[in-house]
């Protein structure tokens, strides 16, 4: 079987389908160069998604992949990294040993079908030429012949015409023959432009078009061959890669089946536990108590109820109820906002009202007004302001002894302080061996270098170690602090914390005792474990009751405030609101909307009226 012998007729309709099976061959190159796009293209969409979800550096989010559901979700991103990778393997090796390895080839191709179809029709110039020329010689041998055959006959003529003289006859004789060669000549030409034309057509249809033929067909056959390897190497460079995501899922199903619920239960446990003790009961407080008196109160029942009122501050009282009670009703209790106040808008000119509405008179009960004579004493300075600190704390840097944080988590931390400290003194008395070793090689051998040089550098090191080792110890004795090794700090050093007074004890020990503020954050440390049950002060529950504040007059909002920081309460102009604290002059005001609502405004934004006899009392 072969196109020379059995397609010797069909040189056009080869030469357009060699250029179809190009024409495949370059197609089929474009579609894997698609391919390894679309292949690109995915595996940077896949290494985005990994790192989209990526925990961020040194942020709480890292924190929480401590547990072992987190931990398989970050494995499944970094085998999702891995599976990534594979598909570029995939692109760049089709692209390598496929679209590049085909690009030359279809170049080669190209040059070599163009230089057998040109050797083709080379060939057929060459078998036009042969058959123009027998045709032209044919043509002249046709017409001697008839040129001859006219002459013979004119010769006839004139030699049966007696009116004609004999040179006329002889003429036409002469002619006759001289015609009859030119005939005779033809005829030769003929025969041997015929038989050469013969030959040729013969070597055309026989050898040249069959080996010019025979040469296409092999070239499309491999062709063929390259197309079919090529196809065969797109499967095999997908299944290559086939073990290794294998490998990748198979990561992930570890990193599932490794998820272990009661080990994230324990590191939560670790994470989030305070060390402190459940609140205890509350005791039930008698509000009968003052309509049991008489009418006329005389100066013994007034000593008695204040001797009981004192008495009630310094007795044994219940415990805080700091977790319960909302986040910014007390943010709003402890602080103002940190920034000014902004100023009043330029466009509004509110008329404004000298004579508003007065707020009734408010009733003291007993329990407000402990509370009120509570907030009078000395104690209270040193309450609040261990209260402020933690809230400082909660909104700036964080103590260097971790003060800030409930006993368990406090130990862990100064626990984790003093392993990396103690890792940097050993790092630093390795490097001070290592002197040391270096020293001693000089004095013996003086020309490796000079001893001295080195004393300086031992001096540093030991420097550093010293400070690492006083840091150290600094850190252990929190530690011992919190985890009740060491006995409770002097009374010297409490009076320099601020956490003692000689005045009130039992007050301030209270506050002093129950270090949790209100924000969540822990401002003060116990000096023993046996202290984790005291109880606090009945302050501690006129403190956290909601409406331990009673209004002290009204305010009208003259205009529209959005409270967006933290303490500040929204209000619309017009509004009329409770005033329960006064500008303290930092230019802002306390208002409350409801039970729930309370917070701050800029005093320039409204027009306060005060309850003369609530603010006298």
């Amino acid at each position: 079987m072969s196109w020379g012998t059995e397609l010797w007729d069909q040189f056009d309709n080869l030469e357009k389908h060699t250029q179809g099976g190009i024409d495949t061959l370059e197609k089929y190159i474009k579609f894997v160069k698609e391919r390894t796009e679309i292949e690109l293209s995915y595996a940077k969409q896949l290494r985005n998604l990994s790192k989209k979800y990526q925990p961020k550096k040194n942020s709480k989010e890292e924190e929480e992949y401590r547990y072992t559901a987190c931990k398989a979700f970050l494995s499944t991103l970094n085998e999702m990294n891995d599976y990534a990778g594979q598909h570029e393997v995939i692109s760049e090796n089709m692209t390598s040993q496929i679209t590049m390895e085909l690009a030359r080839y279809v170049q080669e191709l190209k040059q070599e079908r163009k230089s057998h179809f040109h050797d083709g029709r080379k060939a057929q110039q060459h078998i036009e030429t042969c058959w123009k020329q027998l045709e032209s010689s044919k043509r002249r041998f046709e017409r001697d012949c008839k040129e001859a055959d006219r002459a013979q006959q004119y010769f006839e003529k004139m030699d049966a015409d007696i009116n004609v003289t004999k040179a006329d006859v002889e003429k036409a004789r002469q002619q006759a023959q001289m015609r009859h060669q030119m005939a005779e000549d033809s005829k030769a030409d003929y025969s041997s432009i015929l038989q050469k034309f013969n030959h040729e057509q013969h070597e055309y249809y026989h050898t040249h078009i069959p080996n010019i033929f025979q040469k296409i067909q092999e070239m499309e056959e491999r062709r063929i061959v390259r197309i079919g390897e090529s196809v065969k190497t797109y499967a095999e460079l997908d299944r290559q890669v086939i073990p290794i995501i294998g490998k990748c899922l198979d990561g992930i199903v570890k990193a599932a089946e490794s998820i272990d619920p009661k080990n994230d239960s324990q590191l939560a446990i670790e994470a989030y536990k305070s060390g402190f003790e459940p609140p205890g009961d509350i005791e039930f407080e008698d509000y009968t108590q003052p309509m049991k008196r008489t009418v006329s109160d005389n100066s013994l029942s007034n000593s008695r109820g204040e001797g009981k009122s004192e008495l009630k501050f310094g007795g044994k009282s219940k415990g805080k109820l700091w977790p319960f009670i909302k986040k910014n009703k007390l943010m709003s209790l402890l602080t103002s906002p940190h920034q000014p106040p902004p100023p009043p808008p330029a466009s509004a000119s509110p008329s404004a009202v000298p004579n508003g509405p007065q707020s009734p008179k408010q009733q003291k009960e007993p329990l407000s007004h402990r509370f009120n004579e509570f907030m009078t004493s000395k104690p209270k300075i040193h309450c609040f302001r261990s209260l402020k600190r933690g809230l400082s704390l909660k909104l700036g840097a964080t103590p260097e002894d971790f003060s800030n944080l409930p006993p368990e988590q406090r130990r862990k931390k100064l626990q984790q302080k003093v392993d990396e400290l103690n890792k940097e003194i050993q790092k630093e008395m390795d490097q001070r061996d290592a002197i040391t070793k270096m020293k001693d090689v000089y004095l013996k051998n003086p020309q490796m270098g000079d001893p001295a040089s080195l004393d300086h550098k031992l001096a540093e090191v030991s420097q550093n170690i010293e400070k690492l080792r006083l840091e150290a110890q600094k850190f252990e004795a929190w530690l011992a602090e919190v985890e009740g090794r060491l006995p409770a700090r002097s009374e010297q050093a409490r009076r320099q914390s601020g956490m003692y007074d000689v005045q009130n004890p039992p007050a301030v020990n209270s506050c002093a005792q129950d270090r949790e503020s209100p924000d969540g954050s822990y401002t003060e440390e116990r000096s023993q474990e046996s202290e984790v049950k005291v109880l606090a002060t009945d302050f501690d529950d006129e403190f956290d009751d909601e409406e331990s504040l009673p209004a002290i007059g009204t305010c009208k909002a003259l205009y529209t405030f959005e409270g967006q920081n933290e303490g500040t309460i929204s209000v619309v102009e017009g509004e009329t609101l409770y005033v329960i604290e006064e500008d303290k002059g930092d230019g802002w005001t306390r208002i409350r909307r409801s039970e729930d609502e309370e917070g701050y405004v800029p005093t320039s934004y409204v027009e306060v009226y005060l309850d003369k006899n609530a603010k006298d009392s």
